[in-house]
């Protein structure tokens, strides 16, 4: 593989949900939605009708071990089959481009628990490595040395050599993966089409600051997040649980956002609350009225579609 990066779609319909009780009953859509965006990169989105999370994870194959980024939002392997599916699509890989001794890692943009839930599913799996959720371990699997937090540190699967960033703010064990092949920055639940919880603002700058200059340096494709939570118009959110999204906003941003979401963080420091911007809303360091309020719009957005029969 060649570190130029390669063309490639994330340009799909994403499965969104049912708009129907009946169709929910009768059990909604597939568990897991399946996008090659080339050969060697596969995006997948666990569906609504499991998780309203419904978060995307990130399958990367290099020639000596493949990388999936992240777990899911349900452990239970009968309703949310991601081990079968993972070796499905490593087996697929595999018959194209034979090779013995084949690795997998597991591991995570960040430790809640939509991302992590199904990490048990590949316990046991042969030449498996599952990275642990917490943050000195992810530190010490990737060597990302507190005393250099600013360094882009190389992952390489084989011919392709991921750079790692320390990106905490979200959360303490947050990390972004820049992958030269395609030029695709993926930043987890640090920048995404919807609602950003920048429970440490001052981490959440210096993680925004970071990005920035590295982006900078880089050509970046697309920045991909782990979740659309955006409809199409501008600066509106779907509420917290929404198990359908029949307008939600493309899963793909540009580098721009991130310049975007740094201006928006430093504005609103020392104004902890909720930001509208057009492609996200900021929540910055938000407390119980934040919550509150998101907790409540949800609810009624339940009890409406209850009330209609949806």
């Amino acid at each position: 593989m060649s570190d130029a990066p390669r063309p490639g779609s994330p340009d799909v319909v994403w499965r969104h949900g049912v708009g129907s009780a009946r169709r929910r009953r009768n059990g909604g859509e597939p568990p897991i939605q399946v996008h090659h965006y080339d050969e060697h990169t596969v995006i997948l989105r666990q569906s609504k009708s499991l998780s309203y999370e419904a978060p995307f994870l990130y399958l990367l194959f290099g020639n000596e071990r493949a990388l999936l980024l992240d777990t899911g939002a349900t452990a239970e392997p009968e309703r949310f089959p991601l081990r079968a599916t993972v070796d499905g699509l490593v087996e697929e890989w595999l018959r194209a481009h034979p090779r013995e001794g084949y690795e997998l890692v597991v591991a995570h943009s960040h430790g809640h628990g939509d991302h992590v839930a199904a990490d048990p599913q590949f316990e046991g799996r042969a030449g498996t490595t599952v990275v642990p959720r917490e943050a000195a371990a992810v530190r010490e699997f990737f060597g990302l040395g507190a005393e250099r937090p600013d360094d882009a540190l190389p992952f390489d699967l084989g011919g392709r050599v991921l750079e790692v960033l320390w990106t905490p703010g979200h959360h303490e064990a947050a990390v972004t993966l820049y992958d030269p092949w395609t030029g695709v920055l993926l930043t987890g639940d640090t920048v995404l089409p919807g609602r950003l919880f920048a429970f440490d603002a001052e981490a959440f700058l210096a993680s925004m600051d970071r990005l920035v200059d590295f982006a900078a340096a880089r050509p970046v494709s697309h920045v991909l997040g782990c979740h659309v939570e955006m409809t199409r118009r501008p600066g509106r959110d779907y509420p917290i649980g929404a198990d359908y999204q029949p307008r939600e906003r493309g899963l793909s941003l540009g580098a721009g956002h991130l310049t975007a979401v740094r201006d928006a963080v430093a504005a609103a420091a020392g104004s902890p609350g909720v930001h509208r911007h057009p492609d996200f809303v900021l929540y910055l360091q938000p407390g119980e009225r934040e919550f509150g309020r998101l907790l409540r719009r949800g609810r009624t957005h339940k009890a409406l579609r209850k009330l209609l029969g949806r």
